[in-house]
């Protein structure tokens, strides 16, 4: 399979090409820019070029990990997915074999969305290459409808397809705070786990709510992380945010945690960015997330 690449000037970090070559680069960033079910707010499609604008202005430099990732591992940019009239399983298909191939070629893939719906691809292809990992899902809503708005690939379903094939106890969700009861239901009745955003909040999973999360996570982990888990103050360009969202810094917790256990979180990725004209600190923060997490993997 070919790949084009994107060129510095609009790659993500906006790094030479000596370290941003497929060949010579460990990670790779996909953009998905996939629209097709959003039901409130629109816009997630600009959500990758906006986040790789965005990501020119990060600094390379981790004071936290004392390195610069992307001069150590290399990361490629590939050209955003063109979808055309691809939408659902075609789209999901479209996304699923590139990801399948960078796996197989040896790279640590990040999808940049687009809607949620995208992600069923990446969970499926890294599903197919660690069938042990835990998925663990960053999210203002459970995405378990079985279909909604007469599409069963809305990206309200997202994860109700996920749950089709992934065993649906190695699936950790955390920050939910809207959803319809059936999504309660099915929590209660497949065994997710579920951390609410509430009993976070009101201490129902106590003191050491974070070392309970990580408790459910085998080894190797991957990551889909929806936006609207953080709290609308945050990130307030989403088709649908939610208020009394998670905290960056809660997420931060949640990762060290994760690195302390020792264990591998072996690719994620984010979504549902829909950017605001002239508000541009959600695309920096999304830029900045995205690099970070990268930091604490590598």
């Amino acid at each position: 399979m070919y790949l084009d690449i994107l060129p510095p000037t609009s790659n993500f970090l906006a790094i030479p090409e000596n370290v941003s070559q497929l060949d010579n680069s460990k990670i790779v960033i996909l953009p998905a820019p996939y629209e097709h079910t959003t039901s409130f707010g629109k816009g997630a499609a600009n959500g990758p070029d906006a986040v790789l604008k965005a990501s020119a202005y990060v600094e390379f430099y981790d004071d936290e990990f004392d390195k610069e990732v992307c001069f150590e591992q290399g990361i490629s940019t590939i050209k955003p997915i063109e979808f055309e009239n691809a939408y659902d399983e075609l789209a999901i298909a479209k996304v699923y074999d590139i990801v399948k191939f960078l796996i197989e070629q040896g790279k640590f893939v990040v999808t940049i969305g687009g809607e949620h719906t995208i992600s069923i691809a990446p969970i499926k292809a890294h599903f197919e290459a660690y069938p042990k990992m835990s998925l663990l899902q960053f999210d203002a809503h459970s995405d378990l409808r079985d279909i909604y708005e007469n599409s069963p690939y809305s990206h309200a379903c997202a994860m109700a397809r996920v749950a089709n094939f992934f065993p649906n106890e190695h699936i950790t969700q955390v920050g939910i705070r809207a959803q319809c009861i059936e999504e309660a239901y099915f929590i209660k009745e497949k065994h997710l786990n579920t951390f609410y955003a509430s009993g976070i909040r009101n201490k129902k999973y106590g003191d050491d709510w974070i070392a309970k999360i990580v408790s459910t996570l085998n080894d190797q982990i991957y990551i889909t992380f929806d936006l609207d888990v953080l709290d609308p103050s945050i990130i307030p360009s989403t088709g649908t945010p939610e208020p009394d969202g998670m905290t960056y810094q809660n997420i931060m917790d949640i990762l060290w945690a994760i690195k302390r256990a020792g264990k591998q979180i072996i690719g994620f990725d984010v979504v549902e960015l829909a950017p605001l004209p002239n508000l541009n600190y959600p695309d920096l923060t999304t830029a900045r997330l995205i690099y970070k997490i990268l930091n604490f993997i590598f």
